[in-house]
């Protein structure tokens, strides 16, 4: 009998081996979106984007600044942290198709009562048991309860590491749009020092020609109120710089981050995107990807719930010895062992099974619609980047005509204000129209590098070479 055991074993794994689990198969659902992005313009080069694409700003303490906050951000280690439960999650799934072995053991002894009808004195009055052996159950998955169980499971652990892929993704683009703002306050505080020493220079004029009896009072009280209004600024500015460096250091995890002044405009642009970019590159975006796999395992769950109206089949067996005295534990005649095959079969629950597979189906139609979304959603943002990045480009252009024409408006009216044809009204207005056109182009060159972010972040890290026709 126990060497019919392994082919009674082999026959029930054959059979499982050809039983489909019940349940939907997953099939991606298809796509509607446009072959290429509507917004996509042809470009001079067709550089590819390299998987780290905050290195094409060519800027070292950016770079180091991810890299700070890759290893150090508490966001992203909990992301981590989530991931490595999933997949603790998952091998325990994967237990579950394997039989579980257990050691039992144990040792009593007894005393019989002498005072009972059954007692005889051929039996003793105490006893001694002694038992060790190896016990086993095992489901059988004839309706694939277990197997699309573990292919959820599988999918979850996937979508955590997308999930954690789209934090340090997120994470990424937070850091370098903190950057970029740091560096935009670094070149206002530039330009407004540089109005503030203009300022300095014009009441000194001013002084000397109401002095000479040249110019009236009023304009030197003018003039030391611009010069007021510069000082003023630049320690606003200032002020705003200290927040953003504070962000940045949270961002980073570093609380103590100094950065060095720099000037936004001395950054690099990153190359432009090439002309005819598929929409096939948002599959590599990774929160359609979690969004993809929470589908693939709301599918599976469909099964998980289908199987649970079937009977569940159990398989059980022991083996091992038992013996009144320690010494014959071993011996010949005390091995004991035992096979049993169990059934459970639902028969009356009002319903509830049935509902428990309409929920199921139900929060698959909310994951298919919750990936439908995304995908749209993510081809939307990639439109949106790339509209911004071809704006912003040409509003930089215009911002820096019209610096250009405001500074020959600066020159000519001081050139009019010292020769006595135009009151020091005029020289102010045109500093002040110039300090605007001068932050207007730092805040459209932070927008077309932001923009250039928000790309990379919406195609999931940018494209690579090969993948545009």
């Amino acid at each position: 009998m126990i060497a019919r055991i392994p082919w009674t074993l082999a026959a029930l794994t054959l059979a499982l081996a050809g039983c489909a689990p019940l349940g939907p198969d997953y099939a991606r659902p298809a796509s509607s979106l446009p072959g290429a992005y509507t917004e996509a313009a042809a470009a001079p080069e067709q550089a590819g984007v390299e998987a780290e694409w905050w290195k094409l700003f060519k800027d070292p303490v950016l770079d180091n600044l991810v890299d700070q906050a890759l290893g150090r951000n508490f966001d992203l280690q909990a992301a981590v942290a989530r991931v490595e439960e999933a997949e603790a999650v998952l091998r325990e799934v994967d237990a579950a198709l394997l039989p579980s072995v257990d050691l039992d053991g144990g040792a009593s002894r007894s005393r019989s009562s002498t005072r009972t009808a059954v007692y005889n004195t051929a039996m003793p009055a105490y006893r001694n048991s002694y038992s060790l052996g190896l016990s086993t159950a095992f489901e059988l998955d004839f309706w694939g309860r277990l197997r699309r169980n573990q292919e959820a499971a599988r999918a979850l652990a996937l979508a955590s590491r997308h999930a954690r892929d789209t934090v340090r993704l997120s994470l990424a683009g937070m850091v370098a749009n903190t950057y970029l703002a740091l560096r935009a306050y670094d070149a206002e505080l530039t330009v407004a020092r540089e109005t503030l020493a203009s300022r300095e220079a014009s009441l000194g004029i001013v002084t000397s020609r109401v002095e000479a009896g040249l110019a009236s009072p009023i304009d030197q009280r003018q003039a030391e109120g611009a010069l007021a209004a510069s000082r003023a600024q630049v320690t606003s500015l200032r002020q705003l710089r200290a927040v953003t460096e504070h962000q940045l250091a949270l961002l980073v995890g570093t609380p103590e981050l100094r950065v060095t002044a720099g000037d936004l405009r001395h950054l690099p642009l990153p190359p432009t995107p090439p002309a005819g970019l598929p929409s096939s590159l948002l599959e590599s975006r990774p929160d359609l990807r979690q969004a993809e796999e929470e589908l693939v395992a709301n599918n599976a769950r469909i099964g998980v719930a289908k199987a649970a109206l079937y009977p569940t089949i159990s398989l059980t067996g022991g083996l091992g010895s038992e013996s009144q005295d320690l010494s014959d534990l071993f011996s010949s005649g005390s091995g004991v062992w035992n096979l049993g095959l169990g059934l459970v079969l639902p028969v009356f629950d009002a319903g509830a099974g049935e509902a428990r597979v309409d929920q199921a189906t139900a929060r698959q139609k909310q994951a298919l619609a919750a990936y439908q979304k995304t995908v749209q959603t993510a081809f939307k943002e990639v439109n949106d980047a790339l509209v911004g990045l071809r704006e912003h480009a040409e509003g930089e252009a215009a911002q820096a005509a019209r610096v250009a024409a405001e500074e020959q408006v600066l020159k000519l009216a001081e050139i009019r204000y010292q020769a006595g044809y135009s009151g020091y009204l005029e020289v102010l207005d045109a500093q002040r129209t110039l300090y605007v056109a001068r932050l207007g182009h730092v805040a459209t060159r932070q927008s077309r590098l932001a923009a250039a972010v928000d790309l990379f972040k919406a195609l999931g890290g940018g494209w690579r070479e090969g993948e545009v026709r």
